[in-house]
């Protein structure tokens, strides 16, 4: 077996309209060809007005993690820690990864989930800015902020009279970090900027280009570099040694440049041979840093903006007293006092979830279990790609919240892994070892494991409803756009994974509670996520998401004008498919194929409700009633404490329930100040999750909450869209939301009063009818592509 797949394998298992679209839309680390287009006459919304979030001191740096504040642009992120005397950036690069395919199994059948083998996401570097004299005792009105609504971290304080700002971006179409010191009243900038290396690398400084750099290659064969240069043309930059010093500068440009060799193509192993990332980051470093900072904030702001505008969000007014408060003592009073609602915090943190999509997924790797966002080289779980239920989460928003522009980092992510997905399953997934094998002896298609890499590799322990849950985040993308084209590219995705299904599902006979008998279709030996017996058959998550799935190769086949006897077969495949029970000895719905709650009853997952949230195959409008109670005396049962994604899975479901009261609580508790390492919201918004006597960062919560504060303003499915089924009564008094996406090809528009719908504004993006529900009214609609529609229940 060679090292990478050949071309001709390449084609034959992803098809040619997957190999041909593949890479649109992902930028590898390359020199650019054209210069940026530089934006007139941009308009940054005033500190005054903006969404921010704020604090009266700089990040600690031992606590950068909670504290730090998050930058990006879909490949370059940094945690900033603003301290004007020692600031420091920890740098990253979405394709820094460790590891390799991964594909010799264990004794068990199973894969290696190791650093060296798996692999790990990694720090590409740190940044430190030192400034001569801007100690604590020397500064005076320090304040730090994360605006949202400009895309950007601020730091301002005051030194001897003289008032001192720092801007610090990601820019997405400049491919850069930005460090810009500024200051008013006749003040100067001394000090010196380091790179700092996190594993063995040397530093080097470049008198003749004025920039200090570092490079690497791992032992997979990734070769990575950082550069960092400085302007001034009011002081002196020079190179000291492997560090740039500034003398006497009243406005200092400092410009950060990094990447890999890493290429999003099986074919070529994941490696671009051809690019040397140190030239690359030389060049794009010292070509930005001749560009006026004033015109690449404007640059970044306007690219910022177009996303970051897509959706407003206003669910009330919080009082004077507590928007006076920094943001973590907001926080803190919020949940101390339960009964005061801050509706301005609310919102606020669900544009922190999109600020975090719209700079961690774009044109690069999608969202893994941190994002872009790391305090170290050994993040928990490696910050790997986990499938059961994390990047799937990482991706609810996006349609939903009006970005749909960062999605696609998800689809081309699966796209460039198929190749290698498809040559693990055939030749290793029926190994004798792996106690999930399909029984069938036959196999097709694809799968993953529980945890996927960058390299085509695939880790702890095989997953194989995987390819079906991440081919319903793919497939949702599309309900929301319908778009066609889109459908076309991951078409090979959704039919390697039906095919793997028909080679591994087996026939039972099933003697259901009344009595009678039936030849019905199940998953082989299974795992319910991630609890319970790891030999059950016909496993009510597995069997609920290969249900969707088949639903969904059939809908893309007639759409596509492809496979229309595979689409049969598959569609006689989903009729004799086993789908859940409500368990007569428990009342809930069944985690598995008998009435026994044998799992965890308090369990962080909700795997058996996969169908209901975020499937909609169960809901009020099909599903008999003792389903709907069946799930809500599940939901009861698992509780309401858990994760922060556990909570956010749970105030989605609740949401879907028109259940108010409990989805708004569990937001609460995801809200919830992290104190002594407990599981809640830090300092700087992440969501942090007890793991022993430490709390970690994950980011999925960052987008499940969020999300679920969505399905409670508006519940979409193909159809059917209804307005504010569970909206809370901390929201209710007025509000307005505009640019929610809506499954169908919507976009809608809510404005509320004392609890009801004033008015509704729908725009198809790709729809053409639909039935709009606001309690008891109902009102069919139908529209023609790029119309608008106002409507006023009653």
């Amino acid at each position: 077996m060679s090292d990478s797949p050949s071309r001709r394998d390449f084609l034959r298992i992803t098809g040619a309209v997957g190999a041909g679209m593949m890479l649109s839309g992902v930028r590898p680390f390359i020199a650019q060809a054209e210069e940026v287009a530089r934006p007139q006459g941009v308009s940054l919304v005033p500190e005054s007005e903006a969404t921010s979030l704020w604090y009266p001191a700089p990040a600690e740096e031992s606590r950068i993690i909670q504290q730090g504040l998050p930058i990006g642009n879909g490949r370059l992120g940094a945690l900033v820690g603003s301290d004007p005397a020692d600031d420091v950036l920890y740098l990253t690069d979405a394709t820094l990864w460790t590891g390799h395919r991964n594909d010799v199994l264990q004794d068990d059948g199973q894969f290696p989930y190791g650093p060296n083998d798996f692999g790990s996401f990694g720090l590409l570097a740190k940044v430190r800015v030192q400034v001569t004299g801007h100690t604590k005792a020397a500064v005076g009105d320090y304040r730090r902020r994360l605006d949202l609504s400009n895309g950007l971290v601020t730091a301002s304080y005051r030194v001897k009279g003289a008032q001192y700002r720092r801007e610090t971006y990601a820019s997405h179409p400049d491919d850069v970090v930005v460090v810009r010191l500024t200051q008013r009243g006749g003040g100067v900038h001394s000090g010196r900027i380091r790179l700092e290396p996190t594993r063995t690398e040397t530093v080097a400084g470049e008198a003749g280009t004025r920039t200090i750099s570092l490079q690497a290659r791992f032992d997979n064969g990734l070769r990575y570099a950082a550069v960092v240069t400085a302007f001034s043309d009011t002081g002196t930059v020079a190179v000291s040694g492997n560090e740039l010093t500034f003398t006497d500068c009243r406005e200092l440009l400092i410009v950060v440049s990094g990447g890999t060799d890493y290429l999003p193509d099986a074919a070529k192993g994941f490696r671009n041979t051809t690019v040397e990332p140190l030239t690359v980051a030389r060049d794009r470093a010292l070509a930005k840093a001749k560009v006026a900072g004033t015109a690449l904030l404007n640059t970044h702001v306007a690219d910022y903006q177009s996303l970051y505008r897509k959706m407003t969000v206003d669910l009330g007014e919080s009082s004077r007293s507590q928007r006076n408060l920094d943001s973590w003592s907001r926080l803190a009073v919020r949940h101390t006092n339960p009964g005061q609602p801050d509706p301005e915090l609310e919102a606020s943190y669900l544009q922190f979830g999109r600020y975090l999509m719209i700079t961690g997924s774009r044109d690069s790797l999608p969202i893994n279990l941190q994002g872009l966002w790391l305090h170290n080289n050994s993040p928990d779980w490696y910050a790997d790609y986990h499938t059961d239920i994390n990047i799937q989460m990482n991706y609810w928003l996006t349609d939903r919240a009006g970005l749909g522009r960062c999605f696609p980092a998800l689809a081309e992510y699966c796209l460039a892994q198929l190749p290698e997905w498809s040559r693990q399953t055939q030749r290793l997934y029926n190994d004798p070892r792996n106690r999930f094998r399909n029984s069938t002896g036959k196999i097709a298609g694809w799968t993953v494991a529980f945890s996927t890499n960058t390299n085509g590799g695939l880790g702890w322990w095989w997953h194989p409803a995987g390819n079906a849950w991440l081919c319903q985040s793919l497939w949702e993308h599309y309900e929301f756009t319908l778009d066609a084209k889109y459908l076309e590219r991951i078409y090979p995705l959704l039919k390697g994974a039906a095919e793997f299904w028909a080679a591994r599902l087996i026939t039972i006979t099933h003697t259901y509670p009344d009595g009678s008998t039936r030849q019905v279709l199940v998953d082989d030996k299974d795992w319910s996520p991630e609890h319970g017996p790891q030999d059950a058959l016909g496993i009510s998550y597995a069997q609920e998401i290969v249900w969707e799935l088949f639903r969904e190769l059939q809908l893309a086949a007639a759409k596509l004008g492809r496979d229309k006897e595979f689409a049969a077969q598959v569609k006689d495949l989903q009729e004799r498919l086993y789908l859940p029970e409500v368990s007569p000895k428990t009342g809930m719905l069944q985690e598995w194929m008998h009435p026994d709650d044998i799992g965890e009853r308090t369990h962080r997952h909700l795997s058996p409700l996969i169908g209901f949230f975020p499937g909609d195959h169960m809901n009020h409008d099909v599903s008999p009633k003792a389903t709907i109670e069946g799930i809500r005396k599940l939901l009861e049962v698992r509780g309401m404490e858990s994760f922060g994604w556990a909570c956010a899975w749970r105030s989605a479901c609740w949401a879907r329930l028109r259940d108010a009261d409990r989805a708004y609580q569990l937001l609460l508790t995801v809200m919830r100040p992290s104190i002594a390492n407990e599981n809640g919201t830090s300092a700087n918004f992440f969501d942090m999750y007890r793991n022993g006597d430490r709390a970690i960062f994950q980011i999925d919560a960052n987008f499940g909450a969020p999300t679920a504060m969505l399905e409670m303003l508006l519940y979409s499915r193909p159809g059917v869209i209804e307005f504010l089924p569970a909206l809370p009564g901390a929201w209710a008094k007025q509000g307005r939301v505009t640019g929610i996406g809506a499954k169908g090809g919507f976009e809608v528009d809510l404005a509320w009063r004392n609890g009801k719908v004033t008015s509704a504004v729908v725009r198809s993006v790709g729809g053409t009818s639909t039935e709009l529900r606001a309690g008891g009214w109902r009102r069919q609609v139908s529209l023609r592509v790029g119309e608008t529609l106002t409507v006023r229940p009653t």
